[in-house]
C-alpha cells in the first residue's frame, strides 16, 4: 500500500484534528493505567504546577518552573512509546533492544535531573538571595 493511499491520511482539516485529539488523549489514558511511573510524575507535577505560581517571582519564572515539570512527564511517555516498540517486536533480550530502552530511561532521568537543577536553582534565588 503506498503511503498516500492510507487510508488515516485521507483525513483532511477538522476532522483530521479531532482523530489527532482522540488518538492523544488515548495515549495519556494508556499511560495512566500502564505506566506506575507516569502516574508518579503527574501526580507530583500537578502540586508543582501550582507551587510554581507562588515561587515565581513574575510569570515568566513562574512559565520556566511549569515548562521543565511538563518536560519529565512528556519525555515519560516517549520512553514509554520506545519500551512499548521494542516489547512489540520480541521480548528476547538482545543487546539493542536493551540499548534503545536504556537510551529511553536515560532521556527519562536527564528530564528529572533538569526539571530538579532549575527547581533548586528557583528556590535558591528565591529564598537564599540577598
Amino acid at each position: 500500500m503506498n503511503f498516500s493511499e492510507h487510508p488515516q491520511k485521507q483525513r483532511r482539516g477538522l476532522t483530521r484534528l479531532r482523530y489527532a485529539l482522540q488518538y492523544s488523549l488515548d495515549g495519556l489514558a494508556a499511560g495512566i493505567r500502564s505506566s506506575s511511573a507516569f502516574r508518579l510524575e503527574l501526580a507530583l507535577a500537578v502540586p508543582g504546577v501550582v507551587l510554581a505560581f507562588f515561587l515565581g517571582r513574575n510569570w515568566l519564572e513562574s512559565a520556566i518552573l511549569i515548562m521543565v515539570l511538563a518536560l519529565v512527564p512528556i519525555v515519560e511517555m516517549i520512553n514509554c512509546g520506545i519500551e512499548a516498540t521494542i516489547d512489540r517486536i520480541s521480548y528476547e533480550i538482545h543487546p539493542l533492544s536493551k540499548q534503545a530502552k536504556d537510551f529511553g530511561s536515560a532521556a527519562v532521568l536527564l528530564s528529572c535531573l533538569l526539571c530538579g537543577g532549575v527547581w533548586l536553582s528557583m528556590l535558591c534565588l528565591r529564598f537564599l538571595s540577598y
